[in-house]
C-alpha cells in the first residue's frame, strides 16, 4: 500500500461524514469520496506526506462544490430535501474511536442532526462549505480561504452570510446549534414511542407529540403538520384496517433517538423491516419525526426479521 493509499484509508470515514454534511446523502457522500480518491491519485505528485488531512480535506470539499452546483437543487418549502438521508449511528463512533488523530467535532451531535443538515442544504454550496470549516472544523480564516481557493474578506463574507441564513432555517430551540448527548426525556419519549406503535395505540402515541408535531418521510414528498393531520395517520396505521402488528427497536441515527419498525402482515410469521423514525424532541414531546426506508439496517447492526 503506498503513502497516498494509507493515508486516504486512514481519514476515509471523516472524509465521509463532510461530504455527508455538504451533500445531505450518505450513498452520495460515498460517491464523493470515491471521486475524492481518484482526484489525489490523479494529483499524487503533489502529495509530500505531510498536511495530507488538510489537502484530502481541500479535494473532497471541491468534489462536493462541484456535485452541489451540478443538480441545482433546492430545499421544498424552505425546510424539506428530499435526497435528506440518515447517518447510522454505529459508523460515526468508528471516527470518534479512532486513534489516529481523532476529531470530535467530526462527529458532534449538534453539526450531524438532521435539523442542522436540513438547514445547511438551503445555504449556497460555497457558504456551506465556508461554515464548515469555521464553525464545525474550527479552521481559522485564512486556511478556510485557502480550501476554498478564495480570499479572506470573500470567506469572511460568506461566512456572514451562512450564520444569518442558518438562524432563520434552524429550529427555536437551536439557534446556536449546541447540544448534548440524549437526555433521559429522550430516552423516556423514545421508549414511549415504541410501546404506543406495538400495543398500536393511537391517543398513546398522540400523548407524547407536540401539538404543532411534524412528520416528513424523504424522498416522498408527504408531509403532516400538527395533530389534527397526524391523528389520521396514526389510526390509519394502528385501527382494525392497519397492514398488521408492529415489533420497534430502538437506534441511533445522527446522533438522534430513533427506532427500527418491523412489521407482520396478516398471514406472515415474521416481522420484517418496514421503515426506521428519527424523532426531534423539545422539552418533554416530540416535535418531529423524519422516515426513512430500511435501507440503512445492516450499517446499524439490527436483522432484516424478526421472529
Amino acid at each position: 500500500m503506498s503513502d497516498l493509499e494509507a493515508a486516504f484509508a486512514r481519514h476515509r470515514r471523516e472524509l465521509h461524514v463532510h461530504c455527508y454534511r455538504m451533500l445531505a446523502s450518505y450513498d452520495e457522500a460515498e460517491d464523493a469520496v470515491q471521486e475524492t480518491y481518484l482526484r489525489a491519485w490523479r494529483a499524487r505528485d503533489d502529495f509530500d506526506g505531510r498536511h495530507v488531512r488538510a489537502w484530502l480535506s481541500r479535494i473532497a470539499t471541491h468534489v462536493c462544490l462541484d456535485r452541489a452546483r451540478s443538480r441545482q437543487r433546492r430545499v421544498v418549502s424552505g425546510s424539506e430535501v428530499s435526497w435528506l438521508t440518515p447517518y447510522p449511528d454505529p459508523l460515526l463512533d468508528g471516527v470518534a474511536t479512532d486513534e489516529v488523530e481523532p476529531d470530535q467535532a467530526y462527529v458532534a451531535r449538534e453539526t450531524i442532526e438532521l435539523a442542522f443538515l436540513t438547514a445547511l442544504q438551503v445555504l449556497p454550496p460555497r457558504q456551506r462549505a465556508a461554515l464548515l470549516a469555521r464553525e464545525v472544523l474550527g479552521l481559522p480564516a485564512a486556511d478556510t480561504a485557502r480550501l476554498l481557493d478564495t480570499t479572506v474578506a470573500a470567506t469572511n463574507s460568506a461566512l456572514q452570510r451562512a450564520r444569518e441564513t442558518m438562524r432563520q432555517h434552524l429550529p427555536s430551540h437551536r439557534t446556536e446549534w449546541a447540544a448534548g448527548s440524549p437526555n433521559p426525556e429522550e430516552k423516556r419519549l423514545l421508549a414511549d414511542f415504541i410501546d404506543a406503535h406495538e400495543r398500536c395505540d393511537a391517543e398513546a402515541a398522540l400523548a407524547a407529540a407536540a401539538s404543532d408535531i411534524r412528520v416528513t418521510m424523504p424522498p416522498y414528498p408527504r408531509r403532516y403538520e400538527g395533530l389534527a393531520e397526524v391523528r389520521p395517520l396514526l389510526e390509519r396505521g394502528f385501527g382494525p384496517d392497519r397492514d398488521g402488528d408492529w415489533r420497534l427497536l430502538p437506534t441511533g441515527l445522527n446522533r438522534m433517538p430513533a427506532t427500527a419498525s418491523y412489521l407482520r402482515r396478516p398471514g406472515d410469521t415474521a416481522y420484517r423491516a418496514f421503515k426506521l423514525d428519527v424523532l426531534r424532541v423539545e422539552g418533554d414531546r416530540i416535535a418531529e419525526i423524519t422516515t426513512f426506508g430500511p435501507e440503512q439496517l445492516a450499517a446499524l447492526g439490527l436483522p432484516e426479521t424478526l421472529g
